[in-house]
């Protein structure tokens, strides 16, 4: 596996989500010793905003939509925001299909999304899945979900494992058996 890279939606510093997507790369790259690459789309608002406008992405913005498409795997987490991914996160993912429709054809993804609940953990499957079903990637089967109560439970970090050891499954072709 070449780079990993963490797509994180997160909004603010420090960031839960941010935190989760760190926890969820740590845990892959210990399973395949990739490099790992954080793109904070808080830090690329404008630029997204702008290529929306315009159809010109800025210089950083060209990068992180490069550094996505160069990928061996990813990570993307996002906050909840009114029971779905944050406008700013699909916004991202918008402006990358329209930079090249095949970006995530065939790649490894894994969805990941941090909320104040656990009430809206269903955001994984009704909303995060069938957007990167849409752009043709292969999403790991587990997906992660933390609301604020999981951070302490011991549940969270056996579902970044079981998670992580599914991306690098497939970031390296195996079907499900971890490398």
């Amino acid at each position: 596996m070449n780079e990993l890279v963490v797509v994180s939606a997160g909004l603010s510093v420090p960031s839960s989500t941010r935190l989760l997507g760190d926890r969820l790369a740590a845990a892959t790259a210990a399973h395949t010793g990739a490099e790992v690459r954080v793109i904070e789309l808080r830090d690329l608002a404008v630029e997204i905003a702008h290529h929306l406008t315009s159809g010109f992405p800025g210089p950083a913005l060209a990068d992180a939509l490069d550094a996505v498409t160069g990928a061996a795997g990813l990570i993307v987490v996002t906050p909840v925001f009114s029971a779905s991914y944050s406008g700013l996160f699909k916004s991202f993912f918008d402006v990358l299909g329209a930079w090249d429709k095949d970006a995530l054809a065939g790649k490894p993804v894994l969805i990941a999304a941090t909320g104040g609940t656990a009430r809206h953990s269903l955001v994984l499957d009704h909303a995060l899945r069938p957007l990167f079903a849409h752009l043709r990637a292969v999403v790991a089967p587990t997906g992660v979900y933390a609301a604020s109560e999981d951070w302490g439970a011991e549940g969270l970090p056996e579902r970044v494992e079981r998670a992580a050891g599914e991306l690098a499954a497939l970031t390296a072709g195996l079907s499900g058996r971890v490398p």
